[in-house]
């Protein structure tokens, strides 16, 4: 997100902590709340979870294995992850050596970041980016570098000006790690295999890790999800980076998982057992069964998705919005210079109060405001009816 550096006059907090905000998504869902608004700005699913899933929580629950988890995750759910990715990716993962269970993977990214990246080291981010992502470089102490996504050549990033970036690192250290994130939160941008071939050419030969998010790994509309990880070479440099929440629609839950090398994961248990302990146990009992949900799931899942976002698509459009048709996730970006002069957070602000629809502001994917000031991020993961009522408000903004 955009750092907004705030008075460090009170003696009582960090200078870490003076150098951002609170979330800027999860102030549009206070602010939703407040103004009775449909709430398109965070992304959490408004349907149910799948019952089994539901089914298989409760069951760990009742049989009480309510306390401690093995600090690294439960068995059960490790080797469920390692069997899901031999059979998606043909990826073969030791379960006791190379998978940590965490908090969500909100835990996850910043426990990673903590085990490779010392104060001071450099980190490289595409942007737009999610916006935990900055903070997460702050408290690691770490200074950032940012490559752009072009919007008008379907989010991509041009190879020189990437590698430039890093030679340009060089001369301060060099980089570090770079955080990948696809499908890519908030454009929807699925990167391709030559893109990925390209960072993993330039990790290998600057000496970088990736870590590289991919919590939506399975909503993919157009493109195919390469797990970087799979590449040559490119074993014992990425952390991978997934969950349950976003497939599952169980945000609320917080359980997510790390993938890497043994010596990584080492390193990334030791910083994870002293931030939360482990993942709820329950919880991780039923992320052993989602594992093992069958293929009609995943399809039935896709199509649904597929179904919201061209919809909300032709919605925006109708109303005056530009937009990009996000190949993956569950976020459309719009372009709302062609119906205000407001700024992106003017905007938003007023579409709540006046118009009863929460969008997130452009600019807090960014680390300078002025680069968002024209975007703002819809979420599409709600139901139909939801989608609907919202766009039956947005049609609003034509009169």
């Amino acid at each position: 997100m955009s750092e907004k550096l705030i008075p460090t006059s009170n003696p009582q907090i960090s200078h870490k902590a003076a150098k951002f905000t609170e979330s800027v998504i999860r102030d549009m869902t206070r602010l939703a709340i407040k103004h009775d608004a449909i709430n398109l700005a965070q992304g959490f699913p408004n349907f149910a979870v799948p019952q089994k899933i539901k089914e298989a929580a409760c069951r760990a629950i009742r049989a009480d294995i309510n306390q401690y988890a093995i600090t690294w995750g439960a068995s059960s759910f490790r080797q469920a992850i390692a069997k899901k990715y031999k059979a998606f990716y043909n990826w073969k993962i030791d379960p006791e050596r190379e998978i940590t269970v965490a908090c969500g993977s909100t835990e996850c990214m910043i426990a990673s970041m903590l085990a490779l990246v010392n104060p001071g080291e450099q980190v490289l981010v595409f942007e737009p980016f999610y916006e935990n992502y900055g903070p997460d470089a702050i408290l690691v102490g770490a200074s950032t570098r940012y490559v752009s996504l072009n919007p008008e050549h379907n989010w991509a990033f041009d190879f020189e000006d990437l590698e430039q970036s890093i030679k340009d690192s060089q001369k301060e250290g060099g980089i570090r790690a770079l955080i990948l994130n696809t499908p890519n939160n908030p454009s929807g941008k699925v990167f391709s295999e030559k893109e990925l071939l390209k960072i993993a050419e330039l990790a290998q030969t600057y000496d970088f890790y990736v870590i590289t998010d991919e919590i939506y790994e399975h909503l993919i509309y157009e493109g195919t999800h390469h797990p970087i990880a799979c590449l040559p070479g490119m074993h014992n440099r990425t952390v991978t980076i997934s969950g349950l929440s976003k497939t599952f629609s169980v945000t609320g839950w917080r359980v997510g998982y790390i993938i890497a090398c043994s010596e990584v994961t080492n390193a990334i248990r030791k910083v994870h057992d002293f931030l939360t302990v482990g993942a709820p146990a329950p919880l991780q009992e039923a992320g052993a069964d989602a594992m093992k949900m069958g293929e009609n799931y995943y399809q039935k899942l896709l199509s649904d998705y597929r179904e919201r976002r061209n919809y909300l698509i032709q919605t925006l459009q109708s109303v005056g919005f530009k937009t990009w048709t996000p190949s993956g996730a569950y976020y459309i970006m719009a372009d709302i210079s062609s119906l205000t002069n407001l700024s992106d957070v003017q905007f938003v602000d007023q579409l709540i109060k006046e118009y009863g629809v929460a969008a997130v502001p452009g600019s807090s994917f960014y680390h300078q405001a002025k680069s968002g000031k024209h975007f703002i991020r819809f979420a599409f993961c709600k139901t139909m009816d939801i989608l609907q009522q919202a766009g039956e408000r947005l049609q609003k903004l034509r009169s």
